[in-house]
């Protein structure tokens, strides 16, 4: 028999798996999370996919994972009791924060309280300069002091973070070597170890969060792990992380704060190696879920990654420009937009007569109002269902009932009294508005970063996402829409082709006036030994090591940077050279000028070392199991708005698209999603089993 390697993403409502076989059979199922122990949901979708499939246990070869953890942790406040020591004057640094908020004129205002409080803050006479000279020795009757306090009040997790430990890690070293001898039980992270990188905010809070979620992370993952083994499922556990790559679960529970975003990770993961299939290397991503819609970009083959972004805080409105509402991470991540745009989202008038969508959700529950579940409020959801978007009686092929004239209500009610128009107008109205929201997202990611979407293809997923793709593309002027196989579970699917990987991070902040070129090669090389000692440690030999190298840029005088690829192996002022280059050239794309010549700043050195597999991790192909619409019509009338109007259209589903182009309107229903063509456009699957949307060029 066949091995199957399982990939499972955790949902605040639903956990989805794949099982994925080595000839490319799949299984996807999606079933309630467990939020009083997430583990419980994975582990009963694992045996009931093994029974489902007929296997044994033993025919598991990997298992890689996802979750919310620490990010529920983190929003809920339920993470670790946490304490931080940090240099003498600096304690309120994590409420000092950055000058920004993200509604500028609000003066009421409030940031989410920092994560540890202030008695927990405590301080120790040191100081080093910028170049990691000793200007003050640390002072050790202050460490003793520290370390009695977070003994005598029961303190979990110890954060340290002295100031410029990133070019001197001496004091914070002999810290923890006093910790660990008085208070081994302790939690320990040391930011000169987890973020060796200037910027003492970013980096006190990077590495407060990874204490404030250890704990709880680390507890989760052997619950998970000591359950596989008991079910017979003896393979490593592998964890997504917020750049893109897997890591080993030791690394996880080590180091959390690499894996807060992991599961919109994992979307943008598969839809780049599927891209890759296609051979479309421009692509932007919208994952749109229940609650919010998250978007980002792959362009000329690659996934762009952000240095930083924030947790706990409110969901992004889309712009670069407006943040400030969470703790910041000063991790590497892929760039994402997110926006509170989702099935659940509610639609309302607000005290101005304006409509209003987002970003509150119904949630779970009680849901949309067709949902059966108490739900008054209209949501986009009701309003798919009232244009004939979504099957009328029954949802996830007819396992779950929905109501049809609860949705009308709702929308009759909330939306359409109010503004004196009719249901299926307001329903409209609502589905048009979302689009709205959602394009924010998308041009968060393309245009206000110097990128013309009209040169991308947009691939969406999530159980949401399709049905506005079309809607999406016509809004940005794109022709070409891929809606992936099995979309509403798409992320757990791109656990399972996503390669190992690891980013290691330096400050070396000289102008290139002052390189020392040999200093600089002599750091670097450091890094790489880092990274493929790493790699060698987890059983990849040296023919499958990939080493890429960045450095984060700035103008002289500047204080943001940007981060641009190093490509060579070799430090030379014609290598230099060759980066300024492309710094000069990115600064344009993205701010729409440069100042070439004026002077350069080097800020940090960063490198990635990817593990490649024997064999390729993505399959040449995909036996999708066929599975009943529920439809109990072969036909719907559905509303295109007030351009198009009605139209009887026919429901489908993915396999009867197969090798031939049909053209729209008409409804894809699945298990786990609906995919809708308005007129205009054409459908097909290819050999990968991707729904190809076109634009109608007659």
């Amino acid at each position: 028999m066949q091995n199957f390697r399982v990939g499972v993403d955790i949902g605040g409502t639903f956990t989805d798996i794949v099982f994925l076989g080595d000839d490319g059979q799949v299984l996807a199922r999606k079933i309630a999370s467990t939020p009083n122990d997430y583990s419980e949901a994975v582990l009963n979708g694992i045996k009931n996919g093994v029974a489902e499939l007929g296997i044994t246990s033993n025919l598991i070869s990997e298992v890689s994972h996802g979750f919310t953890v620490a990010t529920n942790a983190i929003i809920e406040q339920k993470g670790a009791k946490t304490a931080l020591i940090t240099t003498e004057g600096f304690r309120d640094i994590l409420e000092f924060r950055r000058n920004r908020i993200p509604r500028l004129y609000d003066l009421d205002y409030e940031k989410p309280p920092p994560l540890v409080k202030r008695q927990f803050r405590l301080e120790v006479s040191e100081r080093l300069n910028f170049q990691g000279e000793v200007l003050k020795p640390l002072n050790m009757d202050d460490v003793d002091r520290a370390v009695q306090y977070v003994l005598d009040n029961g303190v979990e997790s110890v954060a340290v973070c002295l100031l410029h430990s990133y070019a001197n890690p001496e004091h914070e070293q002999i810290i923890a070597q006093t910790l660990a001898g008085k208070a081994p039980g302790v939690n320990l992270t040391i930011s000169s170890e987890l973020l060796p990188e200037m910027k003492e905010y970013e980096r006190t809070s990077t590495t407060v969060i990874n204490c404030y979620v250890r704990p709880v992370v680390e507890s989760y993952l052997i619950r998970l792990t000591d359950g596989l083994t008991d079910m017979g499922v003896t393979v490593p556990l592998t964890v997504m992380q917020s750049n893109g790559g897997l890591a080993t679960s030791d690394i996880a529970k080590e180091r959390p704060v690499y894996c807060i975003e992991s599961g919109p990770a994992a979307g943008v993961v598969g839809a780049y190696n599927l891209g890759k299939q296609l051979g479309i290397s421009n692509l932007m991503t919208l994952d749109m879920g229940g609650t919010t819609a998250k978007a980002s970009i792959i362009e000329d083959g690659e996934m762009l990654q952000a240095p930083e972004y924030e947790v706990g805080g409110e969901i992004s409105v889309g712009h670069r420009l407006l943040r400030g509402s969470g703790h910041i991470l000063r991790v590497p991540a892929i760039d994402l937009a997110e926006v509170g745009a989702g099935g659940g989202s509610i639609a309302a008038v607000d005290r101005s007569g304006s409509l209003r969508v987002g970003p509150q959700s119904s949630g779970a529950f009680p849901g949309p109002a067709c949902y059966q579940l108490g739900g008054q409020d209209a949501t986009v959801t009701d309003a798919n269902v009232l244009l004939g978007f979504l099957h009328q009686k029954h949802l996830l092929a007819g396992t779950f009932e929905i109501d049809a004239e609860l949705a009308r209500k709702a929308i009759a009610d909330n939306v359409a009294k109010p503004l004196e128009m009719t249901e299926v107008e307001a329903a409209f109205g609502i589905h048009t508005l979302v689009n709205s929201n959602m394009g924010r997202a998308l041009r968060a990611v393309s245009s206000e970063r110097g990128r013309d979407p009209r040169r991308f293809d947009l691939m969406t997923f999530g159980g949401s996402g399709p049905v506005h793709a079309v809607g999406l593309a016509e809004m940005l002027d794109i022709t070409r829409v891929v809606v992936p196989p099995f979309p509403g579970v798409f992320s757990s699917f791109g656990l399972l082709v996503a390669d190992v990987e690891h980013h290691f991070v330096q400050t070396y902040f000289k102008t290139f006036e002052q390189l020392d070129i040999k200093a600089l090669s002599e750091l670097l090389n450091g890094l790489w030994n880092q990274g493929r000692n790493q790699l060698r440690a987890e059983g990849f030999d040296d023919s499958r090591h990939e080493i890429l190298t960045q450095m984060d840029m700035k103008y002289d005088g500047q204080v943001s940077d940007l981060t641009v690829p190093y490509l060579s192996n070799e430090i030379n002022r014609q290598t230099i050279n060759a980066v300024i280059k492309s710094f000069d050239e990115e600064h344009e794309r993205s701010f729409g000028y440069n100042s070439p010549g004026t002077g350069y700043q080097l800020v940090n050195v960063r490198v990635i070392a990817r593990g490649l597999p024997e064999v390729p991790r993505m399959p040449g192909k995909l036996e999708l199991p066929v599975m009943a619409t529920g439809a109990s019509e072969p036909n719907r009338d559905v509303y295109f708005g007030p351009t198009r109007g009605w139209a009887s259209v026919p429901i489908v589903n993915r396999q009867a698209l197969s090798g031939v182009t049909t053209d729209g309107p008409l409804i894809v229903e699945e298990y786990d999603s609906t995919t809708v063509v308005p007129p205009n456009w054409n459908a097909t699957v290819n050999q990968w089993r991707n729904i190809i949307l076109e634009k109608s060029t007659n």
